[in-house]
Parts: structure tokens; sequence; C-alpha cells
């Protein structure tokens, strides 16, 4: 059986990913948790990864680090991964390609965090750029392949990427499309992102530098996680 690493849900977006990926497709796996601890550096994650980041996926005597690569190497194994078409899956690659590389600013304005509420001081134009680039990629996918999901009716690689998008996106209020906002209201309602929010919401570790990187884009006006 595979084994997953992955940090804090409430603040890791790159374990997010393949961890949505490997739950909404049935793909077993254990999950295996190592949290953040202060400082940039984690020396415990170089244990189990080479980078010492996460997520990283074992499996026997095999070691997969990064989630773009976690998830070729499972869509070797296990259909439904990409989108069967083949439009739909270049699409679709691209995308998270895309997304896996870019959108700098809103990864920097705004940090992950599942279980609070922030009222923005301000969008820059870069973060702006980075809104507008979702809300033009969202519909180019949705209007091309027909929804619900960005690559057609059914989930893939593609929506796990974004998958900590549409939590920025409820966490800081940003403006998005209506179609934008219908589907990130889509994906935020499958069940494996709900199962993933309220494990986030129950966590009681805070790491400094996250926390600090959430209060500097704004006013928390809604804390939801659990306390000691």
């Amino acid at each position: 059986m595979y084994q997953l690493y992955i940090a804090n849900k409430n603040y890791s977006s790159w374990s997010l990913r393949p961890w949505l990926l490997l739950k909404t497709l049935s793909i077993s796996f254990e999950e295996k948790q190592v949290v953040f601890a202060p400082g940039i550096t984690q020396p415990s994650f170089k244990t189990f990864s080479p980078t010492a980041k996460v997520p990283c996926l074992i499996d026997g005597e095999t070691t997969v680090w990064d989630s773009l690569a976690i998830t070729e190497y499972l869509a070797e194994r296990h259909p439904g991964v990409w989108p069967a078409d083949t439009k739909a899956r270049a699409w679709a690659r691209c995308a998270a390609a895309e997304m896996h590389s870019g959108f700098t600013a809103l990864r920097n304005a705004c940090a992950m965090s599942c279980g609070v509420r922030v009222k923005m001081k301000t969008i820059s134009p870069a973060l702006d750029q980075d809104i507008n680039r979702i809300n033009e990629l969202w519909q180019e996918g949705l209007t091309r392949f027909g929804g619900p999901f960005l690559a057609g009716k059914h989930f893939s690689a593609v929506d796990a990427f974004f998958a900590p998008v549409v939590f920025r996106i409820n966490t800081y209020q940003l403006p998005v499309s209506p179609q934008a906002a219908a589907y990130y209201k889509h994906l935020l309602a499958q069940p494996a992102m709900q199962q993933w929010r309220q494990d986030a919401l129950a966590e009681i570790w805070r790491e400094a530098e996250h926390e600090k990187e959430v209060s500097n884009a704004g006013e928390i006006i809604e804390d939801l996680r659990a306390r000691e």
C-alpha cells in the first residue's frame, strides 16, 4: 500500500493535491502526517523525503517526491487520474503545470489556512492578475469540456491541483467571476474536500511563520479552528 507523507492540513497546500487525488479516486493509501516545526527548514522531513519537503509518496522501495511527479506516477498505475479524452487530457496537464509553476503572487499574498476568514488589506496588481488568470483558465475548461469539473464530467488531477486555490478563495473572499465561484463551491462541497477541511479545523498545531503570513494579508475576522 502507498504511504503518503503530508504536513499540517490547515497549511499544506502541496500536501492537499495528491491526498485529494487518492481519496477521490478511491486509491488505497496510508496517511503519514508530520507537522511543521518552527523555522524554514524541516530536518525531520529528511527522514522520508530527499528534499525534506512534502508531499512524498512511498511505494515499497520507490520514493516519489513533488506533487506533479506523484500525480504522474499514479497516472501510470490507475485510471482516471487524467481525463480519458485526448484534448481534455492535454488541456488538464497544461493547466495543472501552470498552477504548479506559477501564480506566485497568489501564493505569497494568500497563504493557505483552511480554518480562518480574512478581510484582505488590499489586492495588489500582481495578485489581481493572478485572479484574472484563474477566472480565464477555469472558464475555458468549464466551457470547452462542459463541467462540472475543470476538464469535464469527472474529477481529475487538474481539479486536485487547483484545490488549494479553492480554499484560498474561501479564506480570503477573493473576487472571482460567477462561473469560477460556482466551480469553487462545487469542488469545496466534494466529500474529500470536506474531510480535509474538517481535519484541518481539528488540528491544534500552530506554526508561527504560517500564522504571520496569514495575518499579513489582512484582518482575521473568523477563526474556526480547534484550540487546546
